[in-house]
């Protein structure tokens, strides 16, 4: 039995939406609004250092001044209903469910504590007499004994835990990418699932999240890709049903770089003080994207009905100074 589509929204309030989280937010709403499913609005605002409220807030304005909505997330109510289950939609309130998950892993004998820096670990992957198969369980604290472990613990030494990876493949297939097959040192084998100052690392919160809250599909971008093996990995460990994924093409700027949050410039906020109309910004995703050959300006909910991921391009795109000249083209 097909389970209804869902399809959910991650960003992270470390900073400013930029035109590359538009590119993908606007894809994975399209996509799950396409099959008629439903959207969630996670933030993953796991780190304490650099997770603010200030940009939490951006972040639901800019979504909504592109015209992206939600079903469910951290500015709606879940107190009761079909939506209750799905817990607080803002990772900083779901401690209590990673521990949860957690505890189950670690009474599995999946995970073990370690007491190595990341520079060292770093170091071990890449030391010159140890093969790929090696490097991956290179860690030092993988097979110590308990002696050892209450010895380190007692001179004040804090540990990560990590889960034990097997030593098959991974294989999964891209919506985007096509078959993918992932050996553990491919995507750096053991990973922490939390961090040695305590904090639930990316990987278990994702996973656990994504199963327990029954998303579907994630479209996302395909520097995420090596991510996938070890979010399955959790998934399987923890009996939960896994999502399909669709790792997208990024948005390059002039030199070949990722957008990210230094590009200030094209931030959704600065564009949007400088008059560029939302409708604009969508209409050239959407052309990139290739369901709006002409780049006429356009609301998310116009290209519903033509979108499909299939007509997505498979290589990166530049993001050049004659496309910002057509935004910023009469308002």
């Amino acid at each position: 039995m097909t389970r209804p589509a869902v399809g959910r929204l991650a960003p992270s309030p470390t900073g400013l939406l930029h035109l590359g989280n538009a590119w993908a937010f606007l894809l994975a709403w399209l996509s799950a609004r396409s099959q008629g499913g439903r959207v969630l609005l996670r933030m993953e605002d796991l780190d304490p250092q650099r997770s603010r409220p200030a940009f939490a807030d951006a972040i639901l304005q800019d979504l909504k001044w592109l015209g992206l909505d939600w079903d469910a997330g951290p500015d709606t109510c879940v107190a009761a209903g079909a939506e209750a289950a799905l817990g607080p939609l803002v990772q900083s309130r779901r401690g209590h469910i990673y521990a949860a998950a957690l505890a189950r892993l670690e009474a599995a004998g999946l995970t073990y504590p370690c007491f190595c820096s990341r520079k060292e670990l770093r170091q071990l992957a890449s030391a010159p007499h140890l093969g790929e198969e090696e490097a991956h369980r290179a860690d030092p604290c993988r097979n110590l004994d308990t002696a050892e472990r209450e010895r380190l613990l007692a001179a004040g030494r804090h540990a990560a835990l990590r889960l034990r990876c097997p030593e098959e493949a991974i294989a999964f297939d891209d919506e985007i990418m096509g078959p993918q097959l992932f050996a553990p040192g491919d995507f750096g084998g053991d990973f922490a699932l939390r961090r040695s100052d305590g904090v639930m690392a990316y990987q278990l919160a994702v996973a656990v999240d994504d199963g327990l809250m029954g998303v579907t599909e994630v479209v996302r971008g395909r520097d995420l890709l090596p991510s996938t093996p070890r979010q399955l990995l959790v998934m399987r460990s923890l009996g939960l049903a896994a999502p399909r994924y669709a790792h997208i093409p990024l948005l390059l700027d002039a030199e070949g770089e990722r957008l990210a949050k230094r590009h200030a410039s094209l931030s959704l906020a600065a564009l949007r003080t400088q008059g560029v109309a939302p409708a604009r910004i969508v209409g050239y995703l959407a052309e990139l994207a290739g369901i709006n050959p002409s780049g006429a300006p356009a609301h998310p909910r116009e290209l519903v009905g033509c979108f499909s991921l299939k007509a997505l391009p498979r290589a990166d795109m530049r993001v050049m100074e004659e496309d910002m000249a057509r935004l910023f083209g009469e308002h």
